[in-house]
């Protein structure tokens, strides 16, 4: 059995967590930086930065003091590099290369979203490859054939706007502040869900692509009509968030050969209604539906470690360079076709 450090910096949530390859969390800690984005709506880079060099190093002595374990204790440090807010990406993978220096242990640099991806991996030890994977959080929203670790297909992605950002913006505009998910899904347990007609955006085209910049621009609008309730608008727009969810998941595993399990992962798969039209959609295609745990989908150390874990354990390991780079951008898929607007980011 390993134990892998695992540092996740990549947005707003500092974290560390040890993590063992017969998936056990020895310890985790997260620390939040909701109160000093909330001022803005969203998160500032900046501010985000600081946050993470101010806490990251008690951080990682509180975990390691949690775990009752040493530095020598350690089989390998895995830390995000990437994609992400290039600031708090740079403060955990300086402060990880550190570390596997000073233990002499492998460093493995983890890819944000692959931690995602194998996220619901570390929570159910039965789910086993190829899967789908609809990833959707603050900044990404994908969908993908998962074949195994460092085995990524994107079947589709977005070409403006993440769904988590969609959310965030949603509650902007209707003053519930940051962040924005579990509030707007909090209002629209009061609202009713048609009673604000929001578009669909792309659905009905035949792609399995994702827009939201349009969708939120309705929302908008709505509010500044005067016409609707808060709670209405809330449930509308949660409402059309998912019918675009189920229409682009149905349009791309028409693509692939089937697989047994849908899995979701990322921020947005906390949300309990998009949550339980993916089990329908699941259930109608006779697949298993798996997501992690709401402590594993959003930006948390423990997916990192996990993640780690997974590499440490396949057959063809190998450590990366202390000098390997933090990077703002790193798809899953580098092979996949560029998309209209901004998909080729991802």
């Amino acid at each position: 059995m390993g134990i892998v450090l695992g540092i996740e910096s990549s947005c707003d949530e500092t974290a560390a967590a040890l993590v063992t390859t017969d998936r056990r969390i020895v310890a985790q800690r997260i620390a939040s930086q909701d109160e000093a984005h909330a001022p803005y709506g969203g998160v500032v880079p900046e501010i985000a930065a600081r946050a993470h060099a101010e806490k990251l190093v008690p951080m990682i002595e509180a975990v390691m003091a949690d775990g009752a374990l040493e530095l020598h204790d350690l089989d390998a440090v895995a830390a995000t590099a990437g994609p992400g807010l290039i600031g708090g990406v740079m403060v955990g993978l300086v402060s990880a290369k550190a570390l596997a220096m000073a233990s002499n242990v492998p460093l493995i640099a983890i890819n944000h979203l692959e931690g995602h991806a194998l996220s619901p991996r570390l929570a159910d030890p039965e789910l086993g490859f190829p899967y789908a994977l609809l990833l959707v959080s603050g900044g990404h929203c994908q969908i993908l054939r998962v074949d195994g670790v460092g085995q990524y297909r994107r079947l589709a992605t977005t070409i403006d706007d993440a769904l988590g950002e969609a959310f965030d913006k949603t509650a902007k505009i209707l003053g519930l502040g940051y962040p924005g998910g579990p509030t707007v899904e909090r209002l629209a347990r009061e609202g009713n869900a048609k009673a604000v007609p929001l578009p669909r955006p792309l659905v009905g085209s035949g792609e399995p692509h994702f827009s939201f910049a349009g969708l939120k621009s309705a929302v908008l609008r709505a509010k500044e009509s005067g016409r609707y309730q808060d709670p209405d608008i809330a449930a509308s727009f949660q409402q059309a968030a998912e019918d675009c969810v189920i229409d682009r998941l149905r349009i791309a595993l028409d693509t692939i050969e089937p697989v047994p399990a849908l899995v979701a992962a990322g921020g947005v798969a906390a949300n309990q209604a998009i949550r339980q039209a993916l089990e329908h959609l699941a259930s109608e295609r006779n697949m298993r539906f798996v997501a992690p745990p709401l402590s594993l989908c959003t930006d948390n150390a423990a997916m990192i470690a996990w993640a780690g874990c997974e590499r440490l354990e396949s057959t063809d390991f190998h450590a990366d360079p202390l000098d390997i780079a933090a990077r703002p951008r790193w798809p899953l898929d580098p092979e996949a076709e560029p998309v209209r607007g901004a998909g080729y980011k991802a």
